[in-house]
């Protein structure tokens, strides 16, 4: 079905960054990794690649959620939400520490549906990630935007006991998010997404019951558990947004290898899925 948006299909743009040291060492403190040590010409982790290539508009081409304005490069569409779906990553080789880089972003599709809230509009983006002329991150990632209106009510928590158990040989984590730690990783993603640090406006303008924690930053706790657990490089890496996560709320996230694959999935503390994924070892 055609959309108002369908000249914007087939944009790209291009953007070139160094891939540097001091922003990977702020991760690994963000991620409280005292273990991992990063230098010159090591690989980056994966999903470490959302800490650069930033799209720095100025001050006064800001929206009023803190995201750039559209009209640009992602098209103008007219509703006000704007969700991190999910996306599809694949790692044919790695981002290398100290060592410019360069990434092309093209706009694939965009398609209308009718959701329970509402008209939603999703945009699907291609990311390629190259070091020396060699692709070394590809990524298909989805875009949601959504109607203003409604509220998110508070998640209830469940009891530590009325949890289910994490799997047996599964890798897990506990998380508490909070307003510093969403801090610390907008800054890192140069991400000026309002719902992320903004009390007043994620509560007040948006209907969320808090802080909401990142799309990106509950999929790199996921892709961490093979990275910290395994000898085995991640190959590929596809997640899924389910349901939001809020600060104040502890959530868990866990892995179950099987074979070459990882089941990945992001518990929140009323015991949903928030987020689901699957890691390829390589």
């Amino acid at each position: 079905m055609a959309t108002p948006y369908d000249s914007w299909i087939g944009r790209a743009e291009s953007v070139e960054d160094v891939i540097a040291l001091a922003p990977a060492r702020a991760m690994l403190a963000t991620l409280d990794d005292n273990e991992t040590r990063l230098g010159p010409g090591d690989a980056l982790p994966p999903m470490w690649h959302w800490l650069y290539f930033h799209s720095y508009a100025p001050q006064s081409a800001i929206g009023p959620d803190g995201h750039p304005a559209r009209g640009s490069f992602m098209p103008p569409v007219e509703l006000p939400r704007r969700m991190f779906a999910g996306a599809r990553l694949r790692f044919p080789g790695a981002l290398r520490l100290g060592e410019r880089a360069e990434k092309t972003a093209t706009i694939i599709a965009i398609s209308e549906k009718q959701g329970e809230s509402g008209k939603l509009v999703f945009v699907a983006v291609t990311n390629r990630f190259s070091q020396g002329g060699k692709v070394c991150v590809e990524e298909d990632m989805d875009i949601v935007y959504r109607a203003a209106g409604g509220t998110t009510p508070a998640p209830k928590a469940l009891a530590r006991e009325a949890m289910k158990p994490v799997p047996p040989g599964a890798w897990s984590r506990e998380v508490a998010p909070d307003p510093v730690l969403l801090f610390r990783y907008s800054a890192l993603t140069f991400n000026g997404h309002r719902i992320h640090y903004d009390r007043a406006y994620a509560m007040g303008e948006e209907g969320y019951p808090g802080l909401v924690v990142h799309g990106p930053l509950t999929a790199t706790y996921l892709a961490e558990l093979p990275r910290r657990n395994s000898r085995r490089p991640v190959a590929g890496f596809s997640f899924r947004a389910r349901g939001p996560l809020f600060d104040g709320q502890p959530f868990r996230v866990q892995g179950t290898p099987k074979g070459d694959t990882v089941a990945l999935e992001a518990i929140g503390p009323d015991g949903q899925q928030a987020m689901t994924g699957e890691v390829t070892l390589a």
